[in-house]
């Protein structure tokens, strides 16, 4: 039996022997591949900000007369893009029976009378660090997911949740709509031409293509199955998250499978203008586990955090939006 409780006593969060198996996945693709929740940098304020500037463009008739005035001054303007932390806020409590009774398990269920309980030992000898894990894990897969679906909300009061915006909401600017048809290779290519030709996906090492599972069966049906030798599979690490490779006319190019990403989607992104930002509470720190006073006989603590994603320029990122996901 897993599933989720309030308090953990010894009557709803039994000890069970043997090894212990996660059901749910852990795996965090893009907020590993981009710092974690370690490899951020402190926002002073619930909204924080970055800037952009731009540069003419190339004229190959600017040439200078020999002896010419000073010509008009020209000063680039600066522009600013901003997002908001959120806040990530869990609670553990376990009763001190429980903190207590680690060698008291239940039974197998077994009706033979002779099979009521197996030898072994409990792997949880310490119930509320153990919990306080599970909360840390499920934080990262909810960050996980937000900065890559997030809907940006900065509220004027208490009254609704600051929300950051997900990378899927902020690329506005390289679009491309597949109206419920498949992907298909000239689809991806001229996506990536829109981000290339404003600038982005330019670093070798951290130009990926962020997928779910049926999106990502196409991808390598495309470029890996159907290419040939061409687009000769690799791997490498980015982040610490194991990256398959393929080539492409703009390079070679990452695949990051990450089941958090809209199923009828595919993002196209710089992966090295992407950062975590932290809010950090002084003298603890970001995402740090407090005490809470003690109201019976239970032990009590609080996982707190604020966070939000940097995305550098969002034309430097492209997507491909309402993809067909049944594979026809």
């Amino acid at each position: 039996m897993s599933g989720i409780t309030g308090q953990a006593t010894t009557f709803n969060v039994p000890n069970y022997v043997g090894e212990l198996f996660a059901i749910s996945p852990e795996d965090t693709p893009f907020l590993s591949a981009i710092g974690g929740l370690t490899g951020g940098r402190r926002a002073d304020a619930a909204l924080f900000t970055w800037q952009t500037y731009d540069l003419r463009d190339a004229d190959a008739s600017r040439q200078a007369l020999e002896g010419a005035n000073a010509p008009t001054a020209e000063a680039r303007v600066r522009g600013n893009a901003s997002n908001v932390l959120e806040i990530h806020h869990e609670a553990v409590e376990v009763s001190y029976s429980k903190l207590s009774f680690t060698g008291q398990y239940a039974t197998t269920g077994s009706s033979h009378a002779g099979m009521v309980g197996v030898s072994g030992t409990n792997p949880v000898l310490d119930e509320k660090a153990w919990q306080v894990e599970q909360s840390l894990k499920q934080i990262a897969r909810d960050v996980n997911k937000s900065f890559l679906q997030g809907t940006f909300n900065n509220p004027s009061t208490n009254a609704t949740a600051r929300r950051t915006r997900g990378l899927s909401a902020a690329i506005v600017t390289n679009v491309t709509e597949a109206n419920n048809a498949p992907l298909t290779e000239d689809m991806v290519l001229d996506t990536m031409q829109l981000a290339w030709e404003n600038g982005g996906i330019a670093e070798g090492e951290t130009r990926t293509i962020i997928v779910n599972a049926s999106q990502k069966r196409k991808m390598t049906e495309i470029f890996i199955t159907n290419a040939g030798q061409g687009r000769m599979e690799v791997s490498r690490n980015v982040g610490g998250v194991n990256l398959q490779t393929f080539e492409t006319d703009f390079g070679r190019c990452n695949i990051m499978l990450d089941r958090y990403m809209p199923t009828d989607e595919v993002i196209i992104v710089s992966l090295e203008e992407c950062a975590p930002r932290f809010g950090e509470v002084p003298g603890m720190g970001f995402l740090f586990v407090e005490e809470l006073a003690k109201v019976g006989s239970a032990d009590r603590a609080q996982v707190y955090g604020e966070i939000g994603l940097e995305y550098g320029l969002e034309s430097h990122h492209a997507k491909i939006d309402a993809l067909n996901t049944t594979g026809s």
